[in-house]
């Protein structure tokens, strides 16, 4: 079952870039940038990723965004996921990008889209692996800052196919950001934000609600709702579920109580996604790896959230088409 999981074509589609920040890559561009990181050497940083909470876990990933200075730092990020990409069988991926987290460090919007997006067009040069740009807004800031960063962005509006939410969840409601996702959806951009992972169901009724998002990112809780699982089965709003992230940060105790194989026998449009890949112990296979091995999930049950994923994707039919025909 695992070369049948490791040959089939894969897409993702709740992927932070800068969650890729692989430990090597970050010495290395903390000293070619003259940056401090309070850590000593590899083995140091990588005990310190042993997490309780989301938060725990934010205040590790947000120093480490630090380094990140140049359009070739953004690029070097990005072309080392590719080549994850590779070996994960990725030929299609949807990323997430924070530019407040480095927009409020005196780095310009443009270096940081230019870099990702330069390393994208690449992957499909050399790789043919396709690629969609959604920028996250920050919750934990203000709705006006979001503002700030819509505005930025459609300078490079046909680099970036849609508008998420992601960070601090609790204390942060989908609703808070009620205006600034309307003018989005106004302005033809595609909808997405983290709902439903720490935070309870109600968050994920206001991204749908309010917001009017197109995909669920997260959305366990959902579980919780015989109400809503009802609504997310009917309606098929896709739910990037991201397991080994989910265990990592205890939003479930154990790999044997998560929920996804319940979400998807129930019916719901789930997918299986990577997260933060250089925190929580895996890309994409090994993601798919742990929920084999411990949800016992079937051949089908594999093809099935593989296939979700490239249904769910932002791309036209035909290339879903395509995509969905190498699988068969």
């Amino acid at each position: 079952m695992l070369e049948y999981i490791k040959n089939l074509p894969k897409a993702e589609l709740h992927l932070h870039i800068e969650g890729t920040l692989e430990p090597e890559l970050m010495f290395k561009l903390a000293k070619k940038n003259g940056i401090e990181i309070p850590y000593k050497n590899i083995n140091e940083l990588k005990k310190a990723y042993n997490f309780s909470n989301l938060q725990d876990f934010l205040d590790i990933y947000y120093a480490g965004t630090r380094v990140l200075i140049t359009k070739q730092d953004f690029y070097d990020l990005a072309w080392a996921y590719v080549e994850k990409c590779v070996e994960n069988n990725i030929v299609h991926t949807e990323i997430f990008f924070d530019p407040q987290s480095h927009t409020k460090r005196g780095i310009d919007f443009k270096t940081i889209i230019l870099g990702i997006n330069e390393a994208l067009n690449d992957a499909y040069k050399k790789h043919n692996i396709t690629s969609k740009i959604i920028l996250c807004f920050l919750r934990h800031l203000s709705e006006e800052d979001a503002f700030v960063v819509l505005e930025e962005a459609l300078k490079y509006r046909d680099l970036i196919v849609g508008i998420g939410l992601d960070s601090s969840e609790i204390g942060n409601p989908p609703s808070k950001f009620k205006n600034v996702f309307k003018k989005a959806k106004d302005l033809g951009f595609k909808l997405v934000a983290h709902a439903g992972e720490e935070a309870g169901e109600s968050y994920i009724y206001e991204a749908l609600d309010i917001l009017k998002v197109d995909r669920i990112d997260h959305g366990v809780q959902c579980f919780n709702s015989k109400e809503l699982m009802k609504r997310l089965k009917i309606e098929q709003i896709p739910l990037t579920v991201c397991p080994n992230s989910n265990i990592e940060l205890k939003v479930f105790d154990c790999y044997e109580n998560h929920n996804i194989k319940k979400l998807l026998d129930y019916g719901l449009n789930v997918t299986i996604n990577s997260d933060d890949p250089a925190y929580f112990k895996g890309y994409l296979n090994e993601n798919f790896f742990n929920a084999y091995k411990h949800l016992n999930l079937s051949k089908e049950d594999i093809k099935k959230l593989i296939t979700n994923s490239f249904k769910a994707s932002f791309i036209d039919d035909s290339l879903k088409n395509h995509y969905l025909n190498l699988i068969k």
